[in-house]
């Protein structure tokens, strides 16, 4: 293990938002920063940023081509880069190349797909360079007051950057850094892509939230803004970042006194616009990892058609409503209504309080299944190898595939409990820490105390479900929440028609009733000529 290093000096590539945030940051802890950016006013704007917060001009400077950069460090070079997901990451790693030496320390802290970040890490290990993938969340305002970090890596590599990483992460409610070994290879930036999933399923089911109260009730923003509060002073829903900024988001006026809010459209646009792919990719996992996430997925497809409001407002003309034009302001084919059989509003606010919780809960506990079967072995049974679903497997070219992330769960709950997006400190800290702190890495579910709180929420998210669906509000998180619930703790469920179904077409086998002691997921015994040829 080698010493541990003391480092003064570090680049940051990249210098939009993230990067020149954190590079600030580091600037404010005494670190030297080396910037490097193809846009060099972008590099001013952080540079005059820099002095306006009082920071020495001597600590942030610029480079033009890297050369200048890699010599502007010390050794061990250490880099961090703050770049757009996909090849850009590439270009930059093969202009630095001829630069780096052995022993030298690149930190992508960028929102980078994790198989990317692998192929890196193998092009560095060849030439002994060490590539850390550390998924970094929170946005610009954490970058500058402290983000949390999910860095992944070897753990020598890890114990040298670690140090430089807790000096700018963000510190939860009793001071300790959110930030951690959360695994190897590529753990970081898959933990961090799990956690965008995490983050889109609570941020719907609270904007649903909001349209409930907004139209449903009637309420005012401040009246609204109160909830929220309210919501995240005290209970299940306490210290949520989520709930935190959703109160500042309700009361917010522009110059004129009018609510920001109001001015906002309906048009959430970073899945087209490419700034962000972890939704995609989230999704895409639990469906390659076989497992149902319908609270992340239901949110996603809200994000997708929020973002096409040209295609919303054609859509609504072929209803027969609005003219086609995306500037029509908040015209619905099935508009919302008042929810006129909701008498008691206190009472109301308080299931839709606990309907938010259980979406939330299980957004999280959707997330850690999809993490923990990405980095384990998938263990198939004996039976399996010889069966008709082994052969189409194979002949589809599909592997079983086990990551070997091992992620350390107790340090990655450590990093979401500040600095992030999905901090959720009655969640994060009170329920889920204590499980994997004591080393049960399952299924969540599996949980009794979380078993109880799903329970709990159930007939919550039930009545509010059945609230909005009454009076047509749009709340696909928080329904599809309820569907998980009752399909999740189901053995009776009506797809043994679907199954039926399969077998009459394509004579794909079924179990008999009674037979199948174990529920494995393995092709059936049995087959019946539904129609004799």
């Amino acid at each position: 293990m080698p010493a541990e290093l003391n480092i003064k000096k570090i680049a940051m590539i990249g210098c939009g938002s993230m990067g020149g945030g954190m590079a600030q940051l580091f600037a404010e802890n005494g670190i030297h920063v080396s910037l490097e950016d193809p846009s060099s006013d972008q590099m001013d704007i952080v540079i005059d940023s820099a002095k306006q917060a009082g920071i020495p001009a001597d600590r942030i400077n610029k480079h033009s081509d890297y050369k200048s950069l890699c010599e502007s460090l010390d050794k061990p070079k250490v880099l961090f880069f703050s770049l757009p997901h996909g090849s850009v990451g590439d270009s930059v790693l093969g202009g630095l190349m001829p630069y780096l030496e052995k022993g030298d320390i690149i930190v992508d802290c960028g929102n980078e797909h994790w198989e990317n970040t692998e192929r890196r890490q193998g092009k560095c290990v060849t030439k002994g360079i060490r590539y850390v993938d550390c998924g970094v969340s929170g946005g610009y305002q954490a970058a500058r007051r402290g983000p949390s970090m999910c860095p992944g890596a070897d753990d020598e590599t890890l114990s040298l950057v670690l140090p430089l990483l807790r000096i700018a992460a963000a510190k939860d409610p009793q001071g300790k850094p959110c930030v951690g070994p959360v695994g190897t290879g590529g753990a970081g930036h898959y933990c961090k892509m799990i956690h965008n999933g995490i983050e889109h399923g609570m941020m719907s089911a609270i904007a649903e939230a909001y349209g409930l109260m907004r139209t449903g009730l009637g309420m005012s923003l401040d009246e609204i803004s109160n909830v929220f509060d309210d919501w995240n002073s005290k209970g299940e829903l306490q210290g949520t970042f989520l709930i935190w900024i959703s109160r500042d988001i309700c009361r917010t006026k522009d110059e004129k006194g009018q609510y920001v809010l109001e001015t906002v459209e309906d048009k959430v646009v970073q899945d087209y616009t490419g700034e962000e792919g972890t939704g995609v990719w989230s999704n895409t996992e639990a469906v390659e990892h076989h497992v149902p996430a319908p609270t992340l997925t239901a949110a996603h497809y809200l994000r997708v058609a929020s973002g096409d409001r040209h295609q919303r407002a054609l859509i609504q003309r072929t209803f027969g409503v609005g003219s086609g034009s995306s500037s029509n302001n908040h015209t619905s084919v099935f508009p919302p209504q008042k929810l006129d059989s909701v008498h008691d509003h206190a009472a109301f606010l308080e299931t839709l309080r606990m309907a938010v919780y259980t979406a939330c809960l299980a957004a999280y506990c959707q997330g850690l299944i999809i993490i923990h079967k990405a980095d384990k072995v998938c263990i198939v049974p004996a039976s399996f190898w010889h069966s008709q679903a082994f052969a189409r497997l194979k002949a589809s070219r599909m592997t079983y595939k086990a990551n070997h992330f091992n992620v350390n769960y107790a340090e990655l709950l450590q990093v979401w409990r500040a600095g992030c997006i999905i901090q959720a400190d009655s969640i994060s800290g009170n329920l889920l820490q204590p499980i994997y702190n004591n080393g049960n890495a399952t299924n969540p579910l599996l949980n009794k105390s979380i078993a109880e709180d799903l329970n709990r929420g159930f007939p919550h998210l039930r009545t509010v479900v059945a609230k909005a669906v009454e009076g047509d509000h749009v709340v696909p998180a928080l329904s599809a929440t309820l569907e998980y619930l009752k399909y999740q703790t189901s053995t009776e469920l009506p797809t043994n028609f679907y199954e039926a179904q399969l077998d009459y077409f394509g004579k794909h086998m079924y179990d008999v009733k009674g037979e199948d002691d174990a529920g494995q997921p393995e092709t059936g015994k049995a087959h019946w000529e539904w129609k004799p040829a």
